[in-house]
């Protein structure tokens, strides 16, 4: 396509910039009125700079896509109310290993998420039991934050669900669902090991801190244990020893006056006296002091025996009343207890549901039902199944975004009409043919930048098509290769910086309102990003290329 009039190339160049400065920038001191706003203000400046008639405007937006992404976030938003997200955050802190295993956990829990229920989603929801964990545990977030949002962009690429730039390629190329995952997923997988692996050398430093800080609180604590253990045989013993020496007789000491005297047979017939009276003495004692006991027992019996039967009585009494109360009360708790275990019945009951609902929901997406009106209808099937007003659950869903997709469609599909994009790609298309390795190895790195100048969907907009159409010249067979590279580059091309994606800036948000200490920067991200975005893009572009679509 050549470039049109001056003024219509013009005018929708200035469109356009002023759509990807608030697209990019939204919070730009000269006009801070954020991405929705800006996307709808290029879309209107198309129109009244007459790029587009109104009627190309209403036709460029892409009803099928916005039809999907609605569904999919209601479903969302039902899944989280079903609890499935909070199984997700217990599974990254289930019987965890150390931090590395941690790291490891949330690559694979987020990838997994991210391709169900779209990177965003994962990373709203798991951000926040991230942070709690590593407040819990004293550890720095930042390897975990970074392994969540790369994990989330690297998942997302292998369902056309995961993002909205793979719902606009799977709906404008026709692949199907089954087929998209089929040659995208090796590709995951391994891209998710490696970039684990990028993760785990950069940060071992940091991890291997945490390991050695782990291992000596346990060895703190055994010790402290083996402390208080001794202390406490040593009290015990101590306490054994004191009650033994009160138990013991204390022994009469010797009489300082014991002499060989005592021998004698005046001393021996006297001290025989002495003793006999004393014996007397100490019997008839002995005998008052038993009548007295014997006297003051049968008191004591008698008056014990009456305390006995008054309290017995009154016992009774309050026994009586108590089985009279229970007896009232009964029904009353009875009821109660039924009827919250019936509110719990229906609670799980409702909840196995939604888990089978979505599961059906991916599984007429395997089977190349329309993705759109499949999600539709599975968001409308969990409406009714609440049986209660959809309000509040529907105001959940990002209306905002869906309004920015609309802006960017008419926006997009102005500057296309500009001539601009055609003749551009016309100069790069002879060394970006998917035939070859060098030609591939080109196009990567057109999308890479392009993904990360004006982010990665408009990027699937302005190139989709062109580059399906160069493929087609070479080979009808190599059209779907060519989406499926689209798709992959384009996503993985989030990681490449913190602007590439806006998982990226969710959980750098996230983090910085939880805890300003927790600030990943630019240029911190970058430092992470450019060797894990070449090096997975690489590794993934090699599996599809080998792969016979």
């Amino acid at each position: 396509m050549a470039l049109g009039p001056v003024q219509k190339v013009v005018l929708g160049s200035v469109a356009f910039t002023v759509f990807w400065i608030l697209a990019v920038f939204p919070a730009v001191p000269f006009l801070p009125i954020g991405r929705t706003a800006g996307s709808i203000l290029g879309a209107m400046l198309m129109v009244i700079f007459k790029v587009i008639t109104p009627e190309q405007a209403y036709d460029a937006i892409n009803l099928p896509v916005l039809g999907l992404l609605f569904g999919t976030m209601v479903v969302s938003i039902y899944l989280e109310r079903a609890d499935m997200f909070k199984h997700l955050g217990i599974l990254l802190s289930w019987k965890s290993w150390g931090a590395r295993d941690m790291l490891c956990r949330i690559c694979i829990v987020s990838a997994i998420s991210s391709a169900l229920f779209t990177n965003d989603t994962t990373c709203v929801i798991l951000t926040e039991f991230i942070l709690k964990i590593a407040r819990e545990n004293n550890i720095r977030p930042e390897p975990f934050l970074l392994g969540l949002a790369s994990s989330s962009n690297i998942g997302s690429s292998a369902t056309p669900i995961g993002n909205p730039q793979n719902l606009i390629i799977a709906i404008q190329s026709g692949i199907s669902f089954g087929e998209f995952v089929l040659v995208l997923l090796p590709a995951v997988l391994v891209g998710v090991f490696v970039n684990a692996l990028i993760l785990i050398c950069m940060f071992w430093r940091l991890l291997s801190d945490v390991k050695e800080e782990e291992d000596a609180s346990d060895e703190l604590i055994v010790e402290e244990y083996s402390t208080v253990h001794q202390i406490s045989l040593a009290t015990l013993s101590t306490t054994k020893s004191l009650e033994s020496h009160e138990c013991d007789p204390v022994p009469e000491p010797a009489s300082s006056q014991s002499s060989p005297d005592i021998n004698r047979d005046g001393g021996h017939s006297k001290n025989l006296k002495n003793r006999l009276s004393e014996l007397d003495m100490c019997s008839d004692s002995c005998g008052e002091i038993e009548l007295k006991k014997s006297v003051l027992s049968k008191e004591a019996t008698d008056n014990i025996g009456e305390q006995m039967e008054e309290r017995f009585s009154r016992g009774g009494v309050q026994r009586t009343m108590e089985m009279m109360t229970d007896l009232e009360s009964g029904p009353q708790q009875s009821a109660e207890e039924s009827k919250g275990l019936l509110n719990r019945w229906k609670r799980l009951s409702w909840k196995l549901c939604i888990y089978l609902g979505t599961v059906g929901m991916l599984v007429a997406f395997l089977m190349g039902l329309n993705m759109s009106w499949t999600a539709l209808t599975t968001a409308l099937i969990f409406v009714i199944l609440d049986f209660k007003d959809a309000g509040p659950c529907l105001e959940k869903v990002s209306y905002s975004l869906l309004v920015f997709f609309c802006g960017m469609f008419i926006t997009v599909d102005g500057f296309n009409k500009t001539g601009i994009p055609s003749s551009l790609w016309s100069l790069m298309e002879p060394h970006a043919r998917i035939d070859h390795a060098s030609g591939i190895a080109v196009l990567a790195i057109v999308i890479l930048l392009l993904s990360n100048v004006a982010s990665n969907v408009p990027t699937v907009l302005l190139l989709g098509a062109k580059v399906a159409a160069s493929a087609v010249a070479i080979s009808p067979s190599k059209e779907k290769k060519a989406w499926l590279i689209l798709a992959w580059v384009s996503t993985v091309a989030g990681n490449l910086s913190l602007l590439g994606s806006a998982a990226n800036l969710i959980v750098c948000e996230q983090a910085l309102h939880a805890q300003p200490s927790y600030n990943i920067t630019f240029w911190s991200h970058l430092k992470f990003g450019v060797p894990s975005t070449l090096i997975v893009t690489t590794i993934g572009l090699a599996i599809i290329y080998c792969y016979d679509v």
